[in-house]
Parts: C-alpha cells; sequence; structure tokens
C-alpha cells in the first residue's frame, strides 16, 4: 500500500467511526479496529480501509492489531475507552472502575507500546482521545476521572521519552458529545439516564466535531506538535456548568 497508514482503535462507532471516515478523506488507509468485527468491517469496506477485531485489553488481539497495522503507520488514534457509571465514592462499583483503567490506560498503553516501532518507522503520530474528565472531578465521576488522568500521563510521558525523535505525540479532550452510545453504555443500557446527559442543551458536539479536530491535528506540518486540544460545545464553559434551556436534574 502507497497511501499513508492510520490505526483508529474503537472504530465501531461513534468518534471512532467518525475519525476513520474523516481520515478515509484525507487520503489515509485506515485500519479500523474494535471488538465488534461485523461493525468495522461494514466501516472498513465503506471506506476502502482494513477491518480488524481487536479487544486492546487482550494481548493476543493487540498483537494482531499490530500485524494487521504492518511495519509503518503514519497515525495512530488511541480512542478505544468509555465510562462506566456515576455513582459517588460512598457506592461506587470498584468493578467499573477496573474496567476503565484497564481499558483507557492499560488498553491504551499495551497498543501504543505494540505500533510505536511502525509509527517511529514512519515517523508518525500518535493521538490519545482524552476527556475533559482529565482536567478536573465532578460528583460522581471519580473513576472516570482517574481513569482519563491517567490517559492523559500517558501521552504526556511519552511526548517526553520520545523528545528529539521524528514522532508527534498528540492529545484531544473532548467535553460533551452526543454519540449513541457513550451515556448509554455509562449507564448500562438505561435510555432515560443517557438522554438526560444532553437534555435541554441545543447543540452538543457530535462525533465529526471531534473527527474534524483530530484530522487537523494528524495533517500539520510534520515539525508542529499539537501537544493538547480541549474541544467543547458553546454552550459547555465546565464539566458543571453547561446551558440548558431547561433544568436536566442528575444530567452530567
Amino acid at each position: 500500500m502507497n497511501s499513508r497508514i492510520a490505526v483508529v482503535t474503537g472504530a465501531s462507532g461513534g468518534i471512532g467511526a467518525a475519525t476513520a471516515r474523516r481520515l478515509a478523506a484525507e487520503g489515509f488507509t485506515v485500519v479500523c479496529a474494535a471488538r465488534r468485527l461485523d461493525r468495522v468491517t461494514a466501516l472498513a469496506h465503506e471506506i476502502g480501509g482494513i477491518a480488524a477485531a481487536c479487544d486492546i485489553t487482550s494481548d493476543a488481539d493487540v498483537a494482531g492489531l499490530a500485524e494487521a497495522a504492518g511495519e509503518r503507520v503514519d497515525l495512530l488514534v488511541n480512542n478505544a475507552g468509555g465510562a462506566v457509571g456515576l455513582e459517588p465514592i460512598a457506592n461506587a462499583d470498584i468493578d467499573a472502575w477496573t474496567t476503565m483503567y484497564a481499558t483507557n490506560v492499560l488498553g491504551t498503553g499495551r497498543v501504543t507500546q505494540a505500533l510505536l516501532p511502525a509509527v517511529k518507522a514512519a515517523e508518525g503520530t500518535i493521538v490519545f482521545v482524552t476527556s475533559t474528565a482529565a482536567d478536573a472531578a465532578y460528583e460522581g465521576g471519580a473513576g472516570y476521572n482517574a481513569a482519563k488522568a491517567g490517559e492523559r500521563m500517558l501521552a504526556g510521558a511519552l511526548r517526553l521519552e520520545l523528545c528529539g525523535e521524528p514522532v508527534r505525540v498528540c492529545e484531544i479532550a473532548p467535553g460533551m458529545v452526543h454519540t449513541e452510545e457513550f451515556s448509554l453504555v455509562r449507564f448500562g443500557g438505561d435510555q432515560a439516564k443517557a438522554d438526560a446527559v444532553y437534555d435541554g442543551v441545543a447543540e452538543p458536539l457530535i462525533a465529526e466535531d471531534v473527527a474534524d479536530a483530530i484530522a487537523w491535528m494528524a495533517t500539520r506540518p510534520s515539525h508542529v506538535n499539537i501537544d493538547r486540544i480541549v474541544i467543547r460545545p458553546r454552550a459547555q464553559a465546565a464539566n458543571h456548568k453547561v446551558h440548558r434551556s431547561h433544568p436536566a436534574p442528575g444530567a452530567r
């Protein structure tokens, strides 16, 4: 393949799928990686990419992803992760915390380690998709705050470790993004709770907004490193400060 190679984890929906489509439009051949092979197969067929079944918590799956990606990777987008639950520490589900750490931190670290030689070979770019949850704590967010702050530290440490090498390490921290599944997964399939997150917010971000920013970061001149972008909808001034046309009790 003569085109640039991009690998996007968590590409079965939301920000990951939107990013894969956007990068394909930029001329990348995209390796679409996610646990749901049927979805990434359909996406890869749509955009002329490559489908890879990959659970980032599995060493074997990540080794398979590295093999599918090949010896040169121009862009790695570490997007897989997510949130589970919104309970205060007093009655938090610690197993949910374990899941979030295993995906957002350990899984991201595993993928980064496995693909780093190929990114180095291509003098490429790594983008970590974190969250504004890494910026400040909020009630009920302790487990997710900790996981995303941990992922942010991966990006920061890697940038320092690669200083002087022709590899860029970038981070994008989205705020409120309305996708079909993020909040639904967070609330265990409770559609009412998921809908309440965005209730009264006229224009939350959509996945394509974040994908557009990722593509912009990845296509700057090679000497330009975008350390971090925080991207929010205009209606969200901070994690806890969101303009709504009417109150949404319990939403965050």
